[in-house]
């Protein structure tokens, strides 16, 4: 792939390079076999494929009848695997049938607890927009969040679950210095836009003689979040649906959680000063969101800038817009989260990588002292 310097607004090109032209060809034509494949990856997942490849070598047909599916979707569907070298090609059997192999290396990554497989999930579901956001291209305004749910809601579930139970309790927690130690002796807790809850679930079982609140305004996920929370027998946690910006509590909260949420907004300022007057003095806001340059061009060599870019535009951007908001986007700059913060009345904040989660940063913060 070339990389090119960015123009300034005086400079046009003036003569044509077949040669950038081929290298062009090649870039274009690996990010729509990327496209193509993501959507195989996504049946891959859905289907039980990849599970049932990660037991061991197997023929089109063995792996058909692991998964429970019909051999000859199995066997195009693997001619694409193995063109793209995600899975490999083992030498033909006497009766003349050939093996295929996922790695295991590969399959760490398609299948468990690591698994980026459910991203491809949400490839398929924001494709389907497209139509839609051509038109708002055109016309102006947005595609609602309620527009995108249940699907996007469920898939978001499905991508962070993972990076919750591995990372939540013993990497996260320990960014805010003497959290841990607050939410064992008892503490009140909200999460912010939660989702279908699982954060707070494992919260809620890992510190028992702390209360813990969910708040989002998609009923379905707040019904998903109370049946997981039911079905774990836990009392110290209740889930309300509730339209975040306008956030009100009787009695404030200790700590203040919110995973990926002020950016799409539509009044993120709002929305922040409201967490900060649910808190108490002495209280934590712990915050993860996505992390850009706030520069276009310090964005440049950034290897998943395309990527946020790009879900920004089919999401994130347009669910603000929809309703005339602030339309941040995904590209949320530090120096911007920074300003926000501080405008909401908090203090400026520790930033921490977030784990497994490559696009994100950890801010903790506390509210300023008057």
């Amino acid at each position: 792939m070339t990389t090119m310097e960015p123009q300034t607004a005086t400079e046009t090109a003036t003569e044509f390079d077949p040669g950038e032209a081929e290298a062009f060809a090649g870039q274009l034509m690996a990010i729509l076999k990327g496209g193509l494949l993501s959507h195989l990856i996504d049946l891959g997942h859905r289907t039980g494929l990849f599970a049932a490849a990660a037991q061991g070598p197997a023929t089109s047909r063995q792996l058909a009848e692991r998964a429970g599916l019909e051999e000859r979707y199995v066997r195009e569907w693997l001619g694409a695997m193995v063109t793209s070298a995600i899975f490999g090609l083992g030498a033909p059997r006497g009766d003349g049938e050939r093996t295929f192999v996922l790695p295991p290396e590969h399959a760490a990554l398609l299948v468990g607890p690591s698994s980026m497989a459910p991203i491809a999930g949400m490839n398929t579901i924001m494709a389907k927009y497209v139509p839609d956001l051509a038109r708002v291209f055109r016309e102006g305004g947005g595609i609602t969040y309620a527009d995108y749910c249940p699907e996007f809601s469920e898939a978001m579930d499905a991508i962070g679950r993972g990076g919750f139970d591995q990372f939540l309790i013993d990497a996260y927690l320990p960014m805010a210095p003497g959290l841990t130690e607050k939410l064992t002796a008892g503490a009140d807790v909200a999460d912010i836009a939660c989702g279908s809850g699982h954060a707070l679930v494992l919260l809620a079982q890992a510190f028992p003689a702390s209360r813990f609140t969910g708040y989002d305004l998609d009923e379905g996920a707040i019904a998903r979040a109370r049946a997981e929370a039911d079905a774990a027998g836990l009392t110290n946690l209740r889930f309300e649906v509730a339209d975040i910006a306008e956030l009100s509590v009787d009695e404030p909260f200790d700590v203040v959680f919110v995973f990926d949420a002020i950016h799409d907004q539509v009044d993120p300022a709002r929305v922040l000063r409201g967490v900060h007057d649910a808190l108490g003095p002495d209280g934590t806001f712990f915050l993860r969101e996505p992390h850009a340059a706030d520069r276009l061009e310090d964005d440049l060599a950034n290897p998943v800038a395309p990527i946020v870019y790009s879900v920004s535009t089919l999401h994130c951007l347009t669910v603000s817009l929809a309703h005339g908001g602030a339309g941040i986007g995904t590209a949320f700059g530090e120096q911007r989260a920074r300003q926000m913060l501080a405008d909401a009345g908090f203090e400026d904040p520790a930033m921490h990588p977030a784990p497994a989660q490559p696009f994100d940063v950890v801010y903790v913060t506390h509210p300023a002292t008057p």
